[in-house]
């Protein structure tokens, strides 16, 4: 149902009213625009960044002499370099921008403070510099979209309160009581990203830039996803429907469609949403009826997604023929389709049958790169092309160039995910391909991959022209620029509000109109309800599996890592294997004969983080562990396609230069410890002697398959831990009980 909606613009200076025993003036004041043009040239600068980043690990994954031979430089290092400076420096930024542009009109106010403001403004930039230095140095957690280590998280926190601060500080001073829908969205966006950061990023530091998960295995997994999946919920789709809600409706010159529609749109959207993480967990070792919860309430989501979508769409009613002339609509109509297609497609991924063939292939990166360059990336440009000549008062420098970018950008999205989708589905089914005898017909996992590389040359050039249309708009934007002249100070002017206690207006009292105004006008009631709807969720799928033992049964000859064990996993992490390599054989006939047994729960109850991985660039690794002798990985790590002709995988010559870091293992063995891993009393204190003692049997076995190596480098410790992977439960049941006693026996120490 259509309501009118107050005029979305500055409000016209209003006559003194009267009221008895309060005057009621107007007030002039100025709005910030410096900081708005601030953090539309860091959208800018970082979302070119970002992008010709994602360029060049597109093409490392068709060529691999593109990893250019260094550490810092390899696709598992700087893949989470481009994820970061796309999510929290381009889409990051341009948040900040739409924010704090819309917010002071919607509340006819200034920003609260302009010192908070600029210390939100380099504070965050100094978040994404840090990321920029860190993660090639691979300094990681390995958490998706989580990867940045225990300091920069800290540092992060700080700077959110500081923009919370500043954003409740402006609400509470504003000149408008009735809270706008985009206010909400940004209220839930707030509290939830403060939540989901600080939750997942429980750890315990070892050193400076290394720490260890709070939590293990399974319960590690739930932590992440349904913080993973809800960073894509509440950084890349909340806010981002509140800049539709603001941006759209001034660049259309027309209300919102349905402000009931609005209102059913962000209550169940924020309460449906943060149910529906364990789907990306489907056939794992997480418990099933959490699995089952994940698919539920990613189906219901798809009822207000697209009443968002629909919403957005029919705003435009009777101004479609403007969509023919104006780019800021098109990249606008464009975008929100790319919401409609990517939260149809997304609920469709977590059923069970699809998921079973799309699951750890190119089909979810298709999924998530057309809500990010569709939704994100076309949504940020809409605004800029509408805000840069409002901020420099002048027109924009060229539509024409603006309509190219617009077909370069759509051109650029097709030619990126149509191949992707068509890589996920040919390999997702060559990997469940069985012949006539009942074998696999492609039992070496490369088959699979060298059939798809062409579809990573055209997901490149998608790449290309995608980034070649945000470089004419950088150009359109500078020129635009030098054309007119920033407004740093826009002068404004607007009523104060009138005291509740001291008016008769029905709209001031919130007995007009809808029930909902209730909460409209009341920004403490709305953060404290939106808190409880994002909080059930997460509390109703964790709690269980925290607490209830039967989710993750133990098994008896489960271990703790040993030392060197630990040092070469901790390599691994460094170098990013986990972005090309799962560690989770589901249970599926063409998993178990490919890989060996399916995973399961208990092993990884001293997994901290856990590495199950989202995406098989390479094959599954969980059962890697004595498949091939020591000599097979060395040289595999040395030159992969020694051992695999034809792989795309980088080799890695600096393992076997580098010597072991043990000048932290003490510590590590210390900290896991805290978190009941049952290694013996004092064992810290002969950690390193022990990695020596066991790195030097490596080293002798070794030297038997004619390869010299001193036992003091990193390949030594990486290969003490591949062949440590998916052999606890090898153990035959005699070792089990033995180990069982002798575990019971430390503990109880």
């Amino acid at each position: 149902m259509e309501v009118e909606q107050k005029p979305l613009t500055t409000a016209p200076a209003a006559p003194p009213q009267v009221v008895p025993g309060f005057v009621k003036t107007v007030d002039t004041f100025f709005y910030d625009n410096k900081i708005v043009r601030d953090f539309g040239m860091a959208t800018v600068f970082w979302g070119v960044a970002g992008m010709l980043i994602g360029v060049i690990i597109a093409f490392q994954l068709a060529r691999p002499e593109v990893n250019m031979g260094t550490p810092y430089t390899t696709f598992g290092r700087v893949r989470p370099l481009h994820t970061n400076a796309v999510i929290f420096a381009f889409v990051g930024n341009g948040i900040f921008m739409g924010v704090y542009y819309s917010l002071q009109r919607l509340c006819k106010t200034r920003m609260y403070s302009d010192v908070l403001s600029k210390i939100h403004f380099w504070g965050w930039q100094l978040v994404i510099l840090s990321a920029l230095v860190s993660l090639p140095l691979g300094l990681t957690t390995s958490k998706e979209y989580a990867e940045l280590e225990w300091p920069i998280d800290i540092l992060i926190t700080v700077i959110w309160v500081v923009f919370g601060w500043n954003m409740f500080g402006t609400i509470a001073r504003r000149r408008e009581r009735h809270l706008y829908v985009a206010i909400w969205f940004y209220i839930a966006t707030l509290l939830t990203v403060a939540v989901l950061h600080i939750v997942n990023s429980m750890e315990v530091p070892v050193s400076f830039m290394k720490s260890y998960s709070a939590y293990a295995g399974v319960q590690d997994a739930l932590v992440q996803w349904w913080y993973g999946h809800n960073a894509v919920a509440f950084f890349l789709t909340t806010p981002y429907l509140g800049l539709m809600y603001y941006f759209l409706p001034k660049a259309a010159n027309r209300p919102v469609y349905s402000y009931r529609l609005s209102i059913i749109h962000f209550w169940s959207l924020i309460f449906i949403y943060i149910w529906a993480g364990p789907h990306h967990l489907l056939y794992t070792a997480l418990p099933d009826w959490a699995q089952s919860l994940g698919v539920v309430f990613s189906i219901m989501l798809i009822a207000p997604s697209w009443g968002g979508m629909i919403n957005g769409l029919l705003t435009l009613r009777g101004t479609w023929d403007k969509v023919r002339e104006e780019p800021v609509l098109k990249f606008m109509v464009v975008a929100i389709t790319a919401y409609g297609m990517a939260t149809f497609e997304g609920p469709m991924l977590s059923l069970k049958n699809v998921n079973a063939i799309a699951h750890f292939t190119d089909w979810i990166v298709a999924h998530v790169h057309v809500g990010a360059l569709g939704w994100n990336g076309f949504l940020t440009f809409a605004v800029l092309y509408w805000l840069w000549p409002r901020l420099y008062k002048t027109e924009l420098y060229s539509k024409k160039l603006a309509n190219t970018h617009f077909w370069l950008g759509t051109l650029g999205i097709l030619f990126y995910a149509l191949p992707m989708y068509w890589a996920g589905f040919t390999q997702g089914l060559m990997w469940k391909q069985f012949n006539n005898e009942g074998l696999l017909q492609y039992p070496n996992f490369l088959e699979t991959v060298l059939q798809i590389v062409p579809m990573y040359y055209l997901r490149g050039i998608g790449g290309v022209l995608y980034l070649s249309g945000v470089l004419l708009m950088v150009f359109n934007l500078v020129k635009t620029a030098k054309s007119g002249q920033l407004l740093s100070n826009e002068k404004a002017q607007a009523a104060p509000l009138t005291p509740l206690y001291l008016t008769n207006n029905a709209a001031d009292q919130h007995t007009d109109g809808y029930w909902h105004r209730w909460i409209e006008r009341r920004p403490t009631q709305m953060a404290i309800w939106a808190t409880v709807a994002i909080a059930i969720g997460g509390a109703i799928e964790m709690i269980p599996t925290f607490l209830v033992k039967s989710n993750v049964p133990t098994i008896a000859s489960v271990k703790p890592y040993t030392a060197l064990e630990l040092e070469g996993r901790d390599i691994y992490i460094r170098e990013g294997c986990s972005n090309c390599h799962t560690q989770m054989v589901r249970p599926f006939r063409s998993e178990t004969e490919r890989y060996g047994e399916y995973s399961k729960a208990g092993e990884f109850v001293y997994d901290r983080p856990f590495l199950w991985g989202s995406k098989r660039t390479g094959p599954d690794l969980h059962r890697v562990g004595q498949k091939y002798p020591h000599s097979w990985h060395y040289n595999h790590m040395m030159d992969p396609t020694s051992m695999s002709p034809g792989s795309i995988m980088p080799p890695y010559p600096w393992l076997l230069e580098d010597d072991i870091d043990y000048s932290h293992t003490a510590d590590k063995i210390r900290v896991l410890r805290k978190f009941d891993t049952p290694y013996p009393a004092g064992f810290e204190d002969v950690a390193v002697a022990d990695a020596r003692k066991q790195a030097d049997g490596i080293a002798r076995e070794l030297k038997k398959e004619e390869i010299e190596v001193k036992s003091d480098k990193e390949i030594v410790a990486l290969i003490a831990y591949l062949q440590r992977l998916g052999t606890d439960i090898k153990v035959n049941p005699q070792q089990a009980a033995a180990s069982a006693q002798s575990n019971a026996a430390e503990i109880s120490h």
